[in-house]
């Protein structure tokens, strides 16, 4: 399965497609079991630069019997752009945001981390 994201253009927001427009919970996204809808979905963000940017699909797994992003760095962007519970979209609770903060197993990094060191 596969979800669209991008960032909206106003205020960075990360943002998923469902049925021809952007919604911000990802609990909202539409789900893809085919390439050529991904591709279609992804062809047609792209189309509105004046609305989002960097338009591309993401690979989901099913964990607890809920769909959520494969790489960490898609689940942390689903989340919101903090980690604190009480700003952005964690603030809002519900069963989706917990699924995604406690989804187990699957998840990989797709990226790598360098860490600073403190003198």
């Amino acid at each position: 399965m596969k979800a669209v994201v991008a960032n909206r253009l106003i205020d960075g927001e990360v943002v998923f497609w469902k049925s021809g427009q952007w919604v911000e919970r990802f609990g909202d996204a539409e789900l893809f079991d085919a390439e050529a809808p991904v591709e279609h979905a992804v062809s047609v963000g792209k189309g509105q630069p004046t609305v989002v940017v960097d338009v591309y699909p993401i690979d989901l797994v099913q964990s607890d019997g809920r769909w959520a992003p494969l790489s960490y760095r898609e689940r942390i962007r689903a989340l919101g752009p903090t980690n604190e519970p009480t700003h952005g979209k964690q603030a809002e609770g519900g069963d989706v945001i917990e699924a995604l903060r406690h989804a187990a197993g699957a998840a990989r990094s797709t990226g790598r981390v360098d860490l600073i060191r403190r003198k």
